[in-house]
């Protein structure tokens, strides 16, 4: 058994040197876990790192050194070796893996510090020029909004400096990979988890040591980049990490999907459904067409209860993203496209402007926030 140490991601440096020695066999370290008491984990552990997702179930994610090592040389692989910049709160697994990647090829990663926005985004970057190859990871609403301020020359080289820039924590809206291919940003879509230490499918195609499976329409993932498990949690574990009739150990995404001509598509999570009128409407679904339509790229759709339906689906957008039309324009719009490609019943019932969407620390959306604030709107 080895020690584990919990620590803060706040000091990225710090983090940097404990995690060379969480790789190289030294005391394990606890992530997102203040204030719990140490404990100790399986030899080889590396990371464990307390998340609770957007669901707000709390789950201790084990992450060896093999399977953090594994990411990060088949991301190098598949583009490359360079330098990096920390855009992320190192205490999710999309920014720890910017450290394990820059360990792995020898470097240090540039830390993006304070609050991100374009400026410093474009300062940091064009420090680091010249220098070779350059990398980074960013969310969705990040490059969103770096598009938003590309007529700033600075930041437009920033977003051109990048070998690839991977985006991954939520789906990447087509309207915004259009627009960053049309002012020359390389983005690389990300599909992965905690549990496979961070994105392990790019661009819809496993990376070269994972393999992807779907079993009665769920995503499963295997390769040396899994999780352990969950500490303290041994039936979850069971549950989620399951080995087949040739001892292959596979990792239950809980997404549904495909896998067609070795292209992986996600659909979305198996349990963001609900029932409306006795049919079952995957939100997520809705949510990708709605994102599709110009001014509602950052959207989120979230059921609510409904008296006439049982549940329905609600657009939440904030109002700095302009819509194209008017609030009720907008929305026929949105229920037009969510009919033509699924049918009526998924239409969502209403559009709802906020001043901000809420966000969990990772930059996802705090999706049970946005819902508690439709509810009350509605």
């Amino acid at each position: 058994m080895t020690r584990l140490v919990t620590t803060s991601a706040d000091d990225a440096a710090q983090l940097h040197r404990e995690l060379e020695r969480a790789l190289g066999g030294g005391p394990a370290i606890g992530l997102g876990m203040l204030g719990e008491q140490p404990s100790e984990v399986a030899d080889g552990t590396a990371v464990v790192i307390g998340t609770s997702g957007s669901t707000g179930i709390p789950k201790r994610v084990i992450l060896s050194a093999e399977a953090l090592r594994s990411g990060a040389e088949a991301t190098a692989e598949r583009i490359g070796s360079g330098r990096w910049l920390l855009a992320l709160p190192a205490g999710y697994v999309a920014g720890l893996q910017v450290i394990v990647r820059s360990i792995v090829s020898g470097t240090s990663p540039v830390v993006l510090d304070g609050g991100f926005s374009p400026r410093a985004f474009a300062e940091a970057t064009l420090a680091m020029l010249p220098g070779g190859p350059l990398f980074t990871s960013l969310v969705p609403a990040q490059i969103s909004t770096l598009l938003d301020a590309a007529d700033d020359t600075a930041v437009l080289a920033a977003l051109q400096a990048y070998e690839a820039i991977l985006v991954g924590g939520q789906a990447l809206p087509q309207p915004v990979r259009d627009r960053a291919t049309e002012v020359g940003a390389k983005l690389v879509r990300t599909y992965g988890s905690t549990e496979t230490s961070g994105g392990c499918v790019y661009d819809g195609i496993p990376l070269n040591t994972v393999a992807v499976r779907v079993e009665n329409g769920e995503l499963q993932i295997a390769g040396p980049m899994l999780a352990d498990g969950y500490l303290g949690d041994p039936a979850l574990t069971a549950r989620t990490f399951t080995r087949d009739e040739h001892g292959i150990r596979w990792y239950r995404t809980g997404d549904l999907g495909i896998v067609e001509d070795g292209v992986v598509r996600v659909h979305g999570r198996a349990d963001n459904v609900i029932v409306s009128g006795g049919i079952n409407i995957s939100l997520d679904r809705v949510e990708r067409i709605v994102r599709a339509i110009p001014g509602l790229t950052g959207a989120v759709v979230v059921g609510v209860d409904d008296a006439q339906w049982g549940e329905a689906s609600v657009i939440v957008v904030q109002r700095g993203e302009a819509l194209r039309r008017s609030e009720s324009e907008q929305l026929e719009h949105a229920r037009a496209a969510v009919a033509d490609e699924i049918g009526k019943p998924a239409r969502p019932a209403r559009l709802i402007l906020v001043d901000e969407l809420a966000t969990l620390p990772s930059g996802k959306p705090d999706r049970e926030a946005i819902r508690r604030i439709a509810t009350e709107l509605r």
